[in-house]
């Protein structure tokens, strides 16, 4: 700190001293002796000679040498240079020998210099440790892989038979309950409980329990900051409400006219709707593989309609079911493009508001059906309740399977069990003789499911296979080379195994 005069500056016990001296840090630190610098600051050490000649007989402090003692003695410090005095007393560039952090990159250094100069053996003795952590690291990464591989097994048998039997069931249902928009009512409003069952799941494995109020107001932030107003409602939840009920509605009227094998394999061409949407609206990737898959389906639809020989009856049906399929498609675009992706407490908060508003606003329309007899019940005791609630709990599975199992295996695997209903249904309507499987059936059933297989494939599906192909080939050239060895020399094995030893231990 400069005094009031030119020259006059101030030590570090305040009595101001007369001398010119070189600024090279903070005023409280500068030492006594030495000139003051230039106004401006010199770009290289060699343009302040004059000011380091007096750096010669320098004393370093007390107080740095007790901090210097941790990393280099008093003498290395001593017998060092000028400049080097310089860069440690003054920090200049970072240059600070008794921070850690510091310490810690000389350890550091001074281990890779001994690791290099170690024999070939204690090299060897390193690279076994790791690869011994690497090799626990893929073991438990295996572990997880085979954890969810199993948990997916599990989960296409309870997908498979939760839609299967749903479909089924709802076909005998309608034997004797012919009222298929009063079933999808009665169905859809079991939704209300899906939040009820994430919240159960909530306490039992959050380790910091909120209550429902606390749950509620958190889940409703992915409605907007303003949270679940009416006007969210009707713009966001309402919609998603309509298009829930037409998909299963459009569902149940098809297996009215139609086996449940054709149902259940035409309802898989939304995942080729699917894309379609989402690569016109949504802008996705275009994938060849994904087109291909979406001309079979396509393909799989015609067949099918020509399979029964276009008559009214199918056709009708066949229609029924690919009108729910694109229901179904265009609720996932629009929810993915309006809403976005949603964690399982929103999605569980979403399923339970279009449950319930299909509870509370939905329900003259049964009774309007009921009493223009356009859906006739007749008593309450006709009504065969086993049978609605069985179908009710199925589809609810189903419901809960799907949204919420991902969290437990993969989502293809998931998707794999909605098309192996095909195969299980069709077993059963052969076993109950309500369908004819002719070659035309057969092949547009082929068709349906092998377009629905190509779709489950991954966008990097093609780099994956050139990576795989690749890693093969690379695990085959070591053998060959293994098996010319054998025919060489004993010198040519020599030179080889030295070679191999000196990339090992880098």
């Amino acid at each position: 700190m400069y005094g009031e005069k030119e020259g006059t500056v101030w030590d570090r016990v305040g009595r101001p001293h007369r001398d010119c001296m070189c600024y090279l840090g903070p005023p409280t630190l500068m030492p006594i002796g030495m000139r003051k610098s230039p106004d401006v600051s010199p770009r290289r050490l060699s343009d302040i000679s004059p000011q380091l000649r007096q750096l010669k007989y320098l004393v370093v402090d007390e107080a740095i040498k007790e901090d210097l003692k941790s990393s280099r003695s008093v003498e290395d410090i001593n017998s060092a240079s000028i400049e080097e005095r310089i860069l440690r007393i003054t920090g200049y560039y970072g240059y600070q020998p008794w921070n850690a952090s510091y310490k810690k990159d000389r350890i550091r250094e001074n281990v890779v210099g001994t690791t290099e100069a170690q024999s070939a053996g204690g090299a060897v003795g390193v690279e076994s440790g790791s690869s011994k952590r690497k090799l626990h690291c893929c073991i438990r990464v295996t572990t997880v892989q085979v954890r969810k591989a199993l948990w997916g097994v599990v989960m296409v048998m309870c997908v498979c038979s939760s839609w299967a039997g749903s479909t089924q069931l709802a076909k005998l249902t309608f034997k004797q309950f012919d009222a298929p928009f009063t079933l999808t009512w009665f169905a859809t409003s079991w939704n209300s409980l899906f939040f009820p069952l994430y919240y159960i799941g909530h306490l039992c494995k959050s380790p910091e329990r909120q209550t429902p109020r606390q749950r509620f107001r958190e889940c409703c932030r992915f409605f907007g900051d303003d949270g679940l107003t009416p006007k969210v409602f009707f713009t966001k939840v309402a919609p998603f409400g309509l298009l829930w009920i037409l998909t299963n509605y459009l569902y149940l009227q098809a297996l009215r006219k139609i086996n449940t094998t054709d149902v259940s394999a035409l309802f898989c061409c939304n995942k080729a709707f699917v894309f379609l949407l989402s690569w016109i609206v949504l802008r996705d990737r275009f994938m060849g593989v994904r087109i291909v898959a979406a001309i079979l389906a396509i393909a799989g639809i015609v067949m099918m309609t020509y399979a029964d020989g276009f008559h009214s009856h199918s056709v009708i049906g066949i229609t029924l079911v690919v009108a729910s399929a694109s229901m179904s498609a265009l609720y996932k675009v629009l929810f993915k493009m309006v809403l976005g992706s949603a964690k399982f407490g929103e999605a569980a908060l979403f399923l339970s508001i279009v449950g319930s508003a299909n509870f509370v606003f939905i329900s003259f329309v049964p009774l309007i059906l009921y009493f223009t007899h356009v859906e006739y019940i007749g008593s309450l005791a006709d009504i065969p309740w086993a049978y609605l609630c069985g179908v009710a709990g199925l589809l609810f599975a189903f419901n809960v399977l799907v949204n919420f199992g991902i969290a437990i295996t993969y989502p293809t695997l998931i998707s794999l069990g909605i098309v192996l209903s095909v195969p299980v249904n069709a077993m059963v309507d052969l076993y109950t003789c309500e369908i004819n499987f002719n070659t035309v059936r057969l092949i547009a059933v082929f068709i349906i499911c092998l377009g629905f297989l190509m779709l489950l494939l991954p966008e990097d599906w093609d780099q994956c296979i050139i990576q795989l192909s690749t890693k093969l080939r690379k695990r085959d050239e070591p053998a060959e080379g293994s098996a010319e060895a054998g025919t060489t020399t004993g010198l040519n094995w020599r030179g080889r195994a030295r070679t191999s030893m000196s990339t090992f231990a880098h």
